[in-house]
């Protein structure tokens, strides 16, 4: 990891997550291989080393909270001090006003929210100005609205240059890392090097490049108008790196245009002759057709539960929905509606929806004949 960097990690139950975070802080030492805290290689030090290193370097933020009972929020946080160094009662008050508890610093943890109570592990976390926040599922036993409080904790302390690890088991939570990756019995399966916004471009971009070849239109860079996205070039010139797309130079000939809309996104230009509307075609590899497929299955299948299962009727707000849905839904919550809906093979506008694997042979048809349609310049 970088310093600064934000990690989170994802995997199911059992895969090692917990046991990862442990290794890291020093909460346990490695059977075999090397831990590197900056210069430091922590897997071969002594006992006493290890509790300074944790002390001087490490924080950490609990699922469980493990506040002592019997002590305020004030004396909680200034006990991570004593472990430290010496306790500084300001300083202690001063952490828990920055996390929004002037008020209830003398209060003990049975008299706390849940959310409050997490707020406490944060600023006990940050007492010390550890190089590194270790944060294992910190909204998992949180509401809504303690949840978004926690989250923009961890965002501020992200932009002030703290290196955080933080396991999740929600994928909208990771998505506010700089990278994911995702465990699976010990060993890393996947891994992603996306921001939030990034991440999000590159959906959006991908799923307009996906509608402009369902309607055999060339996608060039000049006259795609992506919301959030612009200018196009830079996430196009990022998926050619991570090899989602192709780009070859644009003739710049007049030619015409058929006039079609993605509701989700802004009108593209609907002008019948276009002159040097960019310099560089754009074409999706096999890795990017796949992303694509599965970002258009989730709005589309959105589009598909919100008509016909939550009966609305506003287009607007149906594509608002369909539009948050696509970046948010699970795989396995994509497979779930997919199923609940019947495998349905079209979106409300009669636009075909990519199978998935909980489909089946019933509803197959062949992405890659629609992609690679006929295109007309």
């Amino acid at each position: 990891m970088e310093s600064g960097e934000w990690l989170a990690i994802m995997g199911p139950s059992g895969s090692g997550k917990s046991t990862l975070v442990n290794l890291i802080g020093c909460l346990d030492r490695p059977t075999s291989g090397e831990i590197w805290l900056e210069a430091e290689n922590v897997a071969n030090i002594s006992n006493a080393d290890l509790n300074r290193v944790r002390a001087e370097k490490v924080g950490f933020i609990f699922q469980q909270f493990h506040l002592i009972p019997y002590l305020t929020a004030v004396e909680n946080v200034m006990l991570a001090q004593y472990f430290h160094s010496m306790t500084d009662e300001q300083e202690a008050r001063e952490a828990l006003e920055r996390v929004g508890l002037k008020g209830r610093a003398d209060h003990l943890p049975a008299h706390l929210s849940g959310g409050e109570q997490q707020r406490v592990c944060i600023a006990r976390a940050l007492i010390n100005d550890p190089k590194i926040v270790l944060a294992d599922e910190p909204t998992g036993n949180l509401d809504a609205v303690n949840e978004e409080i926690v989250l923009r904790l961890l965002r501020q302390l992200h932009q002030q240059g703290r290196t955080i690890v933080m396991v999740t088991h929600d994928p909208v939570v990771a998505r506010l890392a700089d990278r994911r990756i995702e465990l699976h019995h010990g060993k890393i399966a996947a891994s992603e090097v996306f921001s939030m916004a990034d991440e999000e471009q590159l959906d959006e971009v991908l799923e307009e490049l996906w509608v402009l070849a369902e309607h055999g239109e060339i996608a060039e860079i000049g006259r795609m108008e992506v919301h959030g996205a612009l200018p196009v070039g830079i996430p196009v010139e990022k998926m050619t790196e991570i090899g989602f797309v192709t780009t070859t130079p644009h003739p710049l000939e007049a030619h015409n245009h058929k006039p079609f809309v993605n509701p989700c996104h802004d009108a593209l230009k609907p002008t019948s002759v276009s002159i040097g509307d960019g310099s560089m075609i754009v074409e999706l590899t096999p890795r990017g057709r796949q992303r694509a497929a599965d970002i258009i299955r989730r709005h589309r299948l959105a589009e598909r539960l919100f008509t016909d299962s939550l009966a609305l009727d506003s287009e607007t707000e149906i594509e608002q929905q369909a539009c948050r849905f696509e970046h948010i839904l699970s795989p396995e919550a994509t497979d779930k509606i997919c199923t609940f809906l019947g495998h349905p093979r079209t979106c409300p506008h009669g636009a075909p929806i990519p199978p998935g694997a909980c489909c089946g042979k019933q509803t197959e048809f062949t992405n890659q004949r629609i992609l690679e349609s006929k295109q007309s310049v």
